[in-house]
């Protein structure tokens, strides 16, 4: 999945009917006013403006302008984490601390997202890796853990996992890991 439109259907899902409103308004001088009476959805909008290329993965801008506008700093900020991400996302190269991460996986199932939030990641991240392995949990684990330790890069410590794994009541998982 597109990680872009990810980001563009979550900040949708966010919107309040008043929200879209003043967002439409904002896009009179950039969409015929037919167009966007016809315009129910932020995905519609957002369509539109990818279509008439005012906002991309590479061109953020007008979309931050818009979320500012309605004062919703907090999407303003999950677009300001894609961005961080999209320009941190090194190659697949991955010196994952391999056994810490096959015990964090073989153990860890449901409670994945819990471990990664306590790990910092945004849900936006989340919900992406989520989507694109819908149906196989061991997978959307692993690739948050390879998510996280790109994000940390250096800083991805194994003590940081022991932490958050004891910070979500995981101390099983934590003490095999230790081990």
């Amino acid at each position: 999945l597109n990680p872009f439109l990810c980001l563009l259907d979550s900040i949708s899902s966010g919107l309040s009917h008043p929200e879209l409103s003043a967002m439409k308004f904002l896009c009179r001088d950039k969409i015929s006013k037919r167009k966007l009476e016809s315009v129910q959805s932020g995905r519609e909008l957002f369509s539109i403006l990818m279509e008439k290329q005012e906002i991309s993965s590479d061109n953020t801008e007008f979309l931050k302008k818009l979320l500012e506008h309605i004062d919703r700093l907090d999407l303003v900020s999950q677009v300001k984490q894609f961005e961080e991400e999209k320009l941190n996302a090194p190659d697949d190269q991955l010196d994952m601390h391999e056994k810490p991460y096959d015990v964090i996986c073989d153990n860890v199932g449901r409670e994945w997202k819990k471990l990664m939030r306590e790990l910092g990641m945004s849900e936006v991240t989340l919900d992406r890796i989520e989507a694109a392995h819908r149906f196989n949990l061991y997978e959307q684990l692993v690739q948050a853990l390879r998510e996280w330790q790109k994000w940390k890069g250096k800083d991805a410590k194994v003590a940081d996992l022991i932490k958050a794994l004891r910070g979500c009541n995981l101390n099983l998982v934590a003490d095999i890991v230790e081990e």
